[in-house]
């Protein structure tokens, strides 16, 4: 009982109002019939309706969502080939420098990661556009998805491998049809991480975008300079609610998974009993 003391409550429902209390007010706001954002004049949709038709924004989230499911499958791919390198290829000449390399995003700057970005694609005579931001990103993100898979493979047992080469597959084979299925949840987990972090992404596609590559989180950025208008309120509603969706969904198939789980360990024991 001492865990629920007046205490922890009290900190629980300050840290809860603190995170969430603005949320609802946003979401509140989006309905409000005033072009102020603070004041209450009644109840309209017709924000959401002018979101709708502001081709800005749609071609901002178009760019966004393009940009987003590109960078997290690269990365996704790569991330996992590094964290394969990382976990089986043992000791090689230069893996310390390697894994470094694989990390260092982790912990690097956004700031200085965009610049050296942008001054590469300069170097390069790159024009800037969708192509480089779907390259920033995937540089980025991959080392994410490369710390999820690693953590997967390190707990992966060998002998299922071992096993499928006896029979006589390929080791591209056994991994394929062995080792792949097996830690699908952690790849998954790796592309909705990287997914995530390039929807979110400000400051490197700032460095790294150009004329036609406007992303959504850019775009907000430059219409809340300018004051905060109903229309932001409404598209922070729609990804709030895309959010809880998701979330509420996953959950869903999370825990219908562990019930499958559960009653199929339950047959087996019965079944062996």
């Amino acid at each position: 009982m001492r865990g629920f003391s007046w205490f922890n409550v009290t900190s629980l429902t300050l840290g809860f109002a603190f995170l969430y209390l603005p949320m609802i007010l946003l979401v509140f706001y989006s309905f409000n019939e005033s072009r102020l954002v603070t004041v209450w004049a009644g109840f309209s949709t017709k924000w959401y309706g002018e979101l709708l038709r502001d081709a800005e924004f749609l071609d901002a989230a178009w760019v966004t969502l393009k940009v987003a499911v590109l960078s997290s499958t690269i990365a996704t791919v790569l991330g996992t080939m590094a964290a394969h390198v990382l976990i089986r290829a043992g000791r090689f000449p230069g893996r310390t420098l390697f894994s470094g390399m694989i990390y260092a995003p982790l912990v690097m700057p956004e700031v200085i990661t965009g610049l050296s970005l942008l001054l590469l694609f300069i170097g390069l005579n790159i024009d800037r556009g969708v192509f480089t931001v779907v390259l920033a990103h995937t540089t980025f993100s991959m080392c994410y998805v490369s710390v999820v898979v690693s953590s997967r493979l390190a707990t992966f047992d060998r002998a299922l491998e071992e096993a499928a080469l006896d029979l006589g597959a390929s080791p591209f084979q056994a991994f394929r049809l062995v080792t792949l299925p097996i830690i699908a949840p952690a790849v998954i987990s790796g592309w909705l991480l990287a997914f995530t972090l390039s929807l979110d992404d400000l400051v490197i596609a700032s460095f790294t975008t150009g004329p036609g590559a406007t992303t959504l989180p850019i775009k907000i950025f430059s219409a809340v300079r300018l004051g905060v208008s109903p229309q932001i309120n409404a598209l922070s509603t729609l990804m709030i609610a895309i959010v809880a969706v998701g979330v509420i969904t996953a959950s869903l198939i999370s825990k219908r998974g562990a019930i499958r789980q559960a009653r199929e360990e339950q047959a087996g024991l019965r079944a062996t009993g």
